[in-house]
């Protein structure tokens, strides 16, 4: 299992990447595509829609189950990766780089250095 240094994660094996805009790109991490298995569907959010930390962002639907996206902070989704509607199993090769699913304007910045880091990350999965 990757786990990518450069960004943090949630609890909910979500990850997010703070850009030098401010904004925050946010996946799913190598640990989730792993567990969920082939992805065959993404529903990505809204442009423009608004999320708390922890709420419900979109689903993912795999060959084995449909799994819920949560965002890692608050924020206004301001864009979204639309090639993964037609390929969603970007998801699964490639999870921090082409795999992203949305670009968050974070309402609560502050919220991006309370998420875990690369090391408490593998910590928590490394339990699983």
């Amino acid at each position: 299992m990757q786990v990518a240094s450069d960004r943090r994660y949630s609890q909910d094996h979500e990850w997010a990447l703070l850009e030098a805009d401010g904004r925050v790109r946010v996946g799913i991490s190598d640990f989730a595509q792993d567990a969920l298995g082939d992805i065959v569907y993404v529903e990505l959010p809204e442009v423009g829609s608004s999320f708390g930390a922890g709420d419900s962002m979109c689903e993912v639907e795999s060959t084995k189950s449909v799994s819920d996206v949560f965002a890692p902070l608050a924020g206004t989704v301001d864009g979204v990766n639309e090639a993964l509607a037609e390929r969603p199993e970007v998801l699964n090769a490639d999870p921090y780089g082409e795999g992203w699913i949305a670009v968050l304007a974070p309402s609560e910045p502050a919220e991006y250095e309370q998420l875990m880091d690369a090391a408490a990350y593998e910590r928590l999965t490394a339990g699983s």
